[in-house]
């Protein structure tokens, strides 16, 4: 879809339910999200509870045809089958769904993965052959993928993948500015010429904080771990500041002509909507 490439612009991601699709809260929250006219709306797949068809495609094809705002739906090839994902496109295009964030997928404990698709790009080459008026989105790394043995060889993996199709980046989230300058100026050496839209995740809460602290491969700047630090049992304080860091980020980037920001919402309509008060003139530029 064109209008997802216009720049800068907002968009946002969610993810379905853990429980029960039928549960409203899913269609409460990208409702409010809808009404501060994102650029799109991504939702993931990696609900361990529910299959594809009943979370993703169904909040997908809601925010496409309810909502009238474009929809992505992520894919991951570790998990999906050739037949799989011939229903899929098939599905996807009855829904009027032209977007697909194509990931190789984390390993889930007790699932057993597929054959036909052991990388991003094998799904991304399949789609295309499949139907080409499909737009590919792929996430990034600036600080390069876990799995990466250097920089180096992140960068050329995803040449590989952007040759095999994607039309747009979206990077994992990062907490210093300055990261993703960098991996800029890298892909642009390497000739990776697609948008990169910014990730941003706005930390709101202390088990968030926690979580990034114990288990993000992020570089997390001093002032960043001093805000942490200073208002870990402020519930109220660290809210408040988290949302000042992530629009100071945001504010940062846009002035340094980003492509676009992507909010991980977590969910939460409310952050999205402060973030977008706070920051919806930069993006009528």
């Amino acid at each position: 879809m064109d209008k997802i490439l216009t720049k800068p612009h907002l968009s946002f991601e969610v993810f379905p339910p853990s429980a029960s699709i039928k549960n409203p809260k899913i269609y409460q929250t990208v409702q409010a999200l809808g009404d501060l006219h994102p650029e799109f709306i991504s939702v993931t797949c990696n609900n361990k509870q529910l299959d594809f068809e009943d979370s993703t495609l169904k909040v997908a094809s809601y925010i496409e045809n309810e909502l009238q705002v474009p929809g992505v739906v992520h894919l991951t090839a570790r998990y999906f089958d050739k037949k799989q994902i011939d229903y899929i496109l098939a599905e996807l295009k009855k829904r009027g769904i032209s977007n697909i964030l194509v990931l190789r997928g984390d390993l889930v404990p007790g699932k057993v993965p597929k054959s036909d698709f052991k990388y991003a790009s094998d799904l991304i080459d399949y789609i295309k052959q499949r139907d080409s008026t499909f737009k590919i989105f792929g996430a990034c790394y600036p600080e390069g993928h876990p799995e990466s043995p250097n920089k180096v060889t992140d960068i050329r993996q995803l040449q590989t993948k952007v040759a095999a199709g994607y039309d747009c980046l979206i990077t994992q989230m990062f907490f210093s500015n300055e990261t993703f300058y960098q991996f800029e100026e890298d892909c642009a050496l390497a000739n990776i010429d697609v948008p990169i839209l910014a990730g941003i995740m706005p930390i709101v809460n202390r088990s968030q904080a926690l979580h990034v602290v114990q288990n993000s491969a992020s570089f997390l700047p001093k002032k960043f771990v001093a805000m942490l630090d200073r208002y870990q049992t402020n519930p109220a304080a660290l809210k408040a500041a988290g949302l000042a860091y992530a629009i100071n980020q945001i504010v940062d980037l846009v002035t340094q002509n980003v492509d676009g920001i992507h909010l991980y919402t977590m969910n939460h309509p409310d952050v999205a909507r402060h973030i977008y008060q706070e920051t919806q003139t930069l993006f009528a530029m």
